[in-house]
């Protein structure tokens, strides 16, 4: 089944100026890197306020802390944090599911109509889950449902930024560009803790009334100017040189007359190459694809323990003292930003370096190895004083945030758009939530896991997230040994030459 020819984004009628030949393909390029970086980091943003607004909920803190908040039922209990966690599966779990039936359909429709659908619903059930506290309501069913729901939509997201993305650039220096642009995960994040925070002290509710309306207005930006592809506004050249650099990728530079040759049989048979590359792939077809299976097993792990940190390290930093003293609430949440801050870094680090070696699981497997000695630094020494904790939760999130990123990302759309299926973009999303949907399951159990664990004691989800990020770089290892292979070869031959 193929797809619905979308229609060109309102806001170009609006501002004709933005067509070409007013406005180049590089700024068509970066203008729908801003959009889709501004799309995903509001996504992100609203989900951040539930991690925020645990330690309210659920105010249990050490004998010696002075709190006398009461929390808010059900959630403050003596198995409030069993609840929490269950509201987090609750999210991540949908989600996940959603994230697999989302790829499916945003290979078969326009892909700019489906994302704003994503956009608006996130953004309207985040407020729904705001108005709990308004309404004064206390029906653990509500707020389940309301998470549930608030998953299937934000599961749209990632499969459709991921495709767009992929449409507009090549695979030439596509780590370093994702990684930049993954950064929105980490900035969505650093958003929605520093807003979430600032009007917690107005009721929790306003924690999530701000981020939803983000989602909201930022939805309506790319209903009016986000261009799918750029076959949308007449770019060919641009097309046809992508097909171009993903079926001789590889081949020596010296072949000019060769690609030239290549270029003109593309042409002159673009119509029939045009129906197959948009032909979407099936769902069994991509799993079966070359690399596909390992990574979205090593991104079960990997998201497990990077959406653990996000949904609770605002609590356990509220919750454990640093140099002698419990932070406040807000306090707690904006200094948990330091990790996604490292994030950033992390992300593009991955990226940049991943492009220079061309391998993309042996830079992720370096960086968890690194991951493991940095985790347990942070829990034994982060409660010495404020700097070491601040340098070691930077560190962190550097670590272990730089392969989710490089695999959702770079990862996601090199197999997308891999030779075997002939450089088909339509596979992007398909493949894209394959391996984000695998991710995102890991993701759900990771916060469940945490929420009872937490118990008995913050060591023992240390070592959950240690033995996660072991069994993560497994997945990777025969990749990785092909990758390192690959490098010796071409080291011989350069070398020989």
């Amino acid at each position: 089944m193929q797809s619905k020819t979308p229609s060109l984004a309102p806001g170009f009628t609006l501002f004709p100026n933005l067509k070409p030949p007013h406005k180049t393909l590089f700024f068509h390029q970066i203008f729908v890197l801003i959009l889709t970086f501004l799309a995903y980091a509001s996504f992100h943003a609203s989900r951040k306020p539930p991690s925020i607004v645990k330690s309210v909920l659920e105010p249990t803190v050490q004998s010696n802390s002075t709190s006398t908040d009461t929390g808010w039922a059900p959630f403050n209990g003596p198995e409030g944090t069993h609840r929490l966690g269950e509201l987090d599966l609750a999210f991540l779990a949908s989600y996940a599911i959603g994230m697999y039936f989302a790829g499916h359909v945003g290979d078969r429709i326009d892909l700019r109509l489906f994302l704003v659908f994503g956009m608006m619903g996130s953004g309207l059930l985040t407020i729904i889950f705001g108005f709990g506290y308004w309404f004064d309501v206390h029906l653990l069913g509500y707020f389940i449902g309301v998470q549930v729901f608030c998953g299937v939509f934000q599961s749209i997201g990632w499969p459709c930024v991921v495709a767009v993305v992929g449409n507009w650039f090549g695979k030439e220096k596509r780590g370093l560009i994702m990684g930049v642009w993954t950064s929105h995960t980490s900035v969505g994040n650093i958003i929605g803790s520093v807003v979430a925070s600032g009007v917690l002290e107005f009721g929790w509710g306003w924690s999530f009334l701000v981020p939803g309306l983000l989602v909201i207005v930022v939805g309506v930006l790319v209903f009016c100017f986000l261009v799918v592809s750029p076959d949308d506004l007449g770019f060919e050249i641009m097309s046809s040189e992508k097909e171009i650099e993903m079926n001789v990728e590889g081949e020596s530079s010296g072949n000019l007359e060769k690609v030239e040759s290549e270029e003109a049989v593309l042409l002159e048979n673009k119509d029939s190459d045009d129906s197959d590359s948009s032909a979407a792939i099936g769902f069994l077809e991509a799993w079966k694809l070359p690399g596909v299976a390992p990574f979205a097993f090593c991104l079960f792990f990997s998201k497990l323990v990077a959406y653990t940190f996000l949904y609770w390290l605002p609590f356990y930093i509220r919750h454990t003292a640093v140099a002698g003293v419990h932070l406040s609430h807000k306090t707690a949440g904006i200094l948990s930003t330091i990790f996604d801050i490292g994030g950033v870094f992390g992300g593009v680090l991955a990226g940049f370096v991943s492009d220079i070696i061309d391998a993309r699981a042996v830079t992720s497997v370096i960086f968890l190895l690194l991951s493991i000695p940095s985790l347990i630094l942070y829990r034994v020494y982060g409660s010495v004083s404020m700097v070491t904790n601040l340098s070691l939760m930077f560190l962190s999130g550097l670590l272990v945030n730089g392969p989710y990123s490089l695999i959702t990302t770079a990862v996601a759309a090199d197999l997308g758009t891999q030779e075997l299926i002939k450089g088909n973009s339509r596979a992007l999303a398909t493949v894209s939530a394959i391996i984000d949907g695998t991710g995102s399951i890991g993701a759900a159990l990771g916060p469940l896991l945490a929420g009872y664990i937490s118990t008995r004691g913050w060591n023992s989800v240390f070592f959950m997230l240690i033995f996660a990020i072991f069994l993560a770089s497994l997945f990777l290892i025969r990749v990785a040994k092909t990758e390192i292979r690959r490098m010796v070869n071409g080291f011989r031959v350069v070398t020989a030459s």
